[in-house]
């Protein structure tokens, strides 16, 4: 099948040499362009394809679906401390109602009373409870959190990003990422 291909469409899951995704959320993918020069320059190695081909006067080549690395890619085992990483330990949910919108973080023992920006003391807040907490602890304000603020490791980020599927999973993908779906006898 021949289609005129958009840059943004046909994206490349792109997995380590041992077959599992760079990263979960978000998700190791490539633009099609990416894909096809990493062909060309021999990093990858083509595990499935769409349907769809590009051509030039000279060549025709169905577009990678998975592509995976030659080299073994040692993944991090400390994720970097930011904003996002704290948002997904926290399955993007306030920690203190459980409420999904208008997040920001909230620091457990406050920086006015000597608290630091760190895994350990920084969690998921929805706006309106950061604001009733302000800068007293959870205990004088009777806010108790779900859960305490931890350093997580890569591996829980992983599993907390895998209830977050991306909007586009394309079928050929769906074998090399394990969401928490039902399989099919």
């Amino acid at each position: 099948m021949t289609v005129h291909v958009s840059p943004e469409a046909h994206p490349a899951l792109v997995l380590n040499a041992d077959f599992r995704p760079l990263s979960y959320y978000p998700l190791s993918i490539w633009s099609w362009q990416d894909a096809i020069k990493a062909v060309f320059l021999e990093r990858v190695n083509i595990v499935s394809q769409y349907d769809v081909e590009v051509r030039s006067s000279s060549f025709s080549m169905k577009l990678p679906s998975v592509v995976s690395l030659k080299t073994f890619v040692k993944p991090s085992r400390n994720p970097a401390f930011t904003r996002f990483n704290v948002f997904l330990r926290d399955r993007f949910q306030c920690q203190y109602c459980g409420d999904r919108d208008d997040l920001t973080f909230d620091h457990l023992v406050p920086r006015s009373k000597g608290g630091l920006t760190t895994w350990e003391n920084v969690l998921t807040a929805c706006s309106p409870c950061n604001l009733r907490k302000g800068s007293k602890t959870p205990a004088e304000a009777g806010m108790h959190p779900h859960q305490l603020p931890f350093r997580p490791s890569v591996h829980d980020l992983h599993n907390n990003g895998r209830q977050f599927p991306p909007n586009f999973l394309h079928e050929s993908w769906l074998d090399y990422l394990y969401w928490d779906t039902e399989l099919e006898p």
